[in-house]
């Protein structure tokens, strides 16, 4: 049986969600990839015990992540029945509904029936009462934002969620759903941006949205789906993300002009004594409306070194005009 480090309170920061009661950790662990059925189940298995040692008590799941769909939710379940119940009043759990999960008209983007379905499904698939946070994982363009919202709150209001939360939403989309739910008396608690120093759209708008309506921030994908590691300083390697066909990183995004940005700012790492992946997760929270920057893992080595990000979080003001020199 699993027992927790009696330290794993000690080293992690935690940082307060917008407006909210909750405190969520500084890194949190997204099994998006590496969770599913065609992964090693003792190897995330010891992910996840490793980050709840370090202090790591935010777990974020979605119904479609896997693959196949639905089984890192399985996978998580089974775990955390076995050898984490005892420690789900310390655990903050989410999950989300958005995208493509079932056939016919009702298993996908934002309408009631597919969310409140689906909710039902991934508290069946990890064995909970209720998730911590349920987010709608992207706005539908052909359904009313208020039939969105209005389903967020009623599973808040069934006490099938804590916490309701959205991804994914323009910073006027985000405006309005706020308005609708603190209408409704369920204020949004959180926003899910795919934000980093490669992918910043988040900073025309959004943060400053969140940071009027009290709304947390948790960056997804802060590594630039691996660009900001040092996997691509000479080129693409052999067996990663890039080399191969399928997935959210192209060989054709790895170009000259990326290889030496990544070469600059590698070299304010080194300065700084820390990796790139390390500086690129501690910029993302130098910034007080990130309140965690959701990191994935492969292994329990690769989660150290980003759940160690925490150690040097300051930055002086001439290496973050450095920094903003080589990404602009």
């Amino acid at each position: 049986m699993y027992k927790a480090s009696e330290n794993r309170y000690d080293d992690m920061p935690y940082r307060r969600c917008g407006r909210s009661g909750l405190l969520l950790p500084a890194i949190s662990l997204g099994l998006w990839h590496n969770f599913g059925h065609v992964d090693v189940y003792n190897e995330f298995k010891q992910i996840i015990f490793h980050a709840f040692d370090r202090g790591v008590t935010h777990f974020d799941l979605a119904n479609n992540y896997g693959p196949p769909p639905g089984s890192a939710e399985e996978n998580f379940g089974k775990i955390f029945n076995k050898d984490l119940k005892q420690y789900r009043d310390e655990m903050i759990i989410s999950t989300k509904a958005g995208y493509g999960m079932w056939p016919g008209p009702y298993g996908d983007w934002g309408s009631r029936k597919y969310l409140i379905s689906s909710l039902d499904q991934s508290l069946k698939r990890m064995g909970l009462d209720y998730v911590d946070i349920f987010y709608s994982h992207r706005p539908d363009p052909n359904t009313p934002i208020e039939e969105t919202m209005m389903a967020l709150d009623h599973v808040v209001r069934q006490g099938k969620a804590l916490y309701a939360g959205i991804s994914n939403y323009s910073a006027d989309q985000t405006r309005e759903a706020s308005r609708i739910l603190r209408e409704l008396g369920t204020p949004c608690l959180i926003h899910q941006p795919r934000y980093s120093m490669f992918d910043r759209w988040a900073e025309n708008g959004l943060l400053d949205v969140l940071e009027e309506d009290g709304i947390g921030g948790i960056a997804f994908s802060p590594l630039a789906q691996g660009m900001l590691t040092n996997k691509y300083l000479k080129g693409i390697p052999e067996g990663s993300r890039a080399a191969k066909s399928h997935g959210f990183l192209q060989k054709d995004q790895i170009t000259e002009k990326v290889i030496a940005k990544v070469k600059a700012l590698n070299a304010i790492a080194e300065k700084r004594g820390q990796s790139l992946a390390q500086m690129a997760i501690a910029w993302l929270l130098k910034d007080e409306r990130i309140t965690s920057v959701l990191v994935g893992a492969s292994s329990v080595n690769q989660l150290e070194q980003n759940i160690n990000s925490v150690n040097n979080l300051h930055f002086e003001a001439f290496e973050l005009k450095e920094i903003q020199d080589i990404i602009n």
